[in-house]
């Protein structure tokens, strides 16, 4: 479920070749047992007459791999390898002393390159030139991986197509098998809606969602109905703790997607609120300028690129962000023959702008707020594409925001497609119950 779930909403999706880490126990054995093997081969082809056993059944691994890559009508493709790599008849040469071990080589290099792909088409022309045996079936086995690889890609574009059409059904029939054999499998979905439905009854959250967004008030408004509770829900897993709690069962195959979401909106609530305070700090005449506006967003944006990593600092990011914002402030206000920035007005600047390093700090917090009353309204209104007016301050940062919401509603949507029955059954429980 998982990996045809991924070939569906992933459409980079590629499978690649293994790669051990460097110095890892696993990719030492691997290295001794393969030494190992090549050795005994090496050693048997060199007695006198040589010892073809390994060889052989090298051979009829490469046969069988090969098959493997035909489609059903290469009848002719089949009918050569299974005649040339016949391991009876072969056995027979190798006893009688009449096997053409190079000549075997010669006929699985044709064949890997009539069916290899054209990326591959240098690593197999570089077989020719290894005149050494074992050194040569070693290389043939790499590039055959390679093949495999290739070919389970071409399959992956091949399908994607069927299960885009299938996918739906697919997925929530391998569920009900889990949730089958594993009854608990919606606890954390249920306890995430629960919430979800007490936050907006209890209007604990009202500063982030849009008026009308569903909310009831305590006890005399109307009870909020299933579908805004459902996007609500998935609002909150925007700003979800995936260290202490785990994350909801149906959506547990995009928590890394949800992630890396909430990470961009992290990043652009940031760069939001520092560009915003440097423009209301700033002339009116620079902040209308788009090539000063746009220029001070890269910049912004490339020293805050590496937010993801743990050694990250946002306080020290955000002193360099000041620094640099008032250097281009100075500059742009030079060259408009304006009055330049006085110390005292540098200090509250990057002072601002340091302060956007807390959660709390109110402007950081209003642009937080406008981004989920953005989400929360390109969710609302369903498939088509809607044409909403930004929350003001949110101009700057209007084509990032709407890139992230449009990965966020596919989702979104996708998720609801397979698991709405399931969410409209707890949520009428947990609504009654309300």
């Amino acid at each position: 479920m998982a990996l045809a779930h991924e070939i569906v909403v992933n459409g980079d999706f590629r499978i690649k070749p293994v790669e051990l880490p460097e110095d890892s126990l696993e990719k030492r054995v691997k290295e001794i047992v393969h030494k190992a093997f090549w050795d005994c081969l090496s050693i048997q082809l060199s007695e006198e007459p040589p010892t073809y056993d390994h060889a052989i059944k090298l051979v009829g691994e490469i046969k069988e791999t090969l098959l493997s890559f035909l489609l059903p009508g290469h009848t002719r493709l089949r009918n050569q390898i299974t005649e040339v790599l016949d391991l009876d008849l072969i056995k027979q040469e190798a006893e009688n002393g009449a096997l053409d071990i190079s000549k075997l080589a010669e006929f699985i290099i044709g064949m890997m390159g009539t069916l290899c792909a054209p990326a591959r088409d240098e690593e197999v022309r570089k077989l020719k030139d290894i005149k050494e045996i074992v050194p040569l079936f070693r290389a043939i086995f790499s590039v055959l991986d390679l093949m495999k690889v290739d070919m389970a890609n071409f399959a992956v574009t091949s399908i994607r197509p069927h299960l885009m059409q299938q996918s739906v059904d697919y997925e929530r029939k391998k569920f009900q098998q889990l949730l089958e054999k594993q009854p608990n499998s919606l606890d954390f979905v249920t306890q995430w809606l629960e919430e979800a439905a007490d936050d907006l009854m209890n209007q604990k959250y009202k500063n982030a969602l849009p008026a009308g967004g569903g909310a009831a008030g305590s006890g005399d408004g109307p009870m909020p109905n299933p579908v805004a509770v459902q996007n609500y829900a998935y609002l909150k897993l925007l700003k979800w703790d995936h260290l202490q709690r785990p994350f909801p069962e149906t959506v547990l195959m995009d928590q890394a997607r949800f992630q890396e979401l909430q990470l961009q909106l992290e990043q652009l609530t940031i760069l939001g609120a520092v560009l915003l305070v440097t423009f209301s700090m700033a002339a009116p005449g620079i902040a209308s300028q788009a090539d000063f506006a746009e220029k001070l967003k890269m910049i912004v944006k490339v020293l805050l690129t590496d937010a993801h990593l743990p050694s990250f600092h946002l306080k020290d990011a955000l002193t360099t962000i000041g620094e640099k914002v008032c250097l281009e402030v100075s500059s742009c206000l030079a060259l408009c023959g304006l009055t330049p920035f006085t110390t005292e007005k540098e200090a509250v600047l990057k002072g601002q702008i340091q302060a956007v390093a807390s959660p709390d700090d109110p402007i950081r917090r209003i642009m937080d707020s406008r981004i989920l009353i953005f989400l929360e309204s390109y969710l609302a209104s369903g498939h088509q594409k809607p044409l909403l007016t930004v929350p003001g301050g949110l101009g700057p940062v209007q084509k990032e925001l709407e890139e992230v919401a449009i990965k966020f509603v596919r989702l979104v949507n996708y998720n609801k497609m397979v698991f709405s029955p399931y969410y409209d059954a707890i949520l009428s429980k947990i609504l009654v119950r309300s």
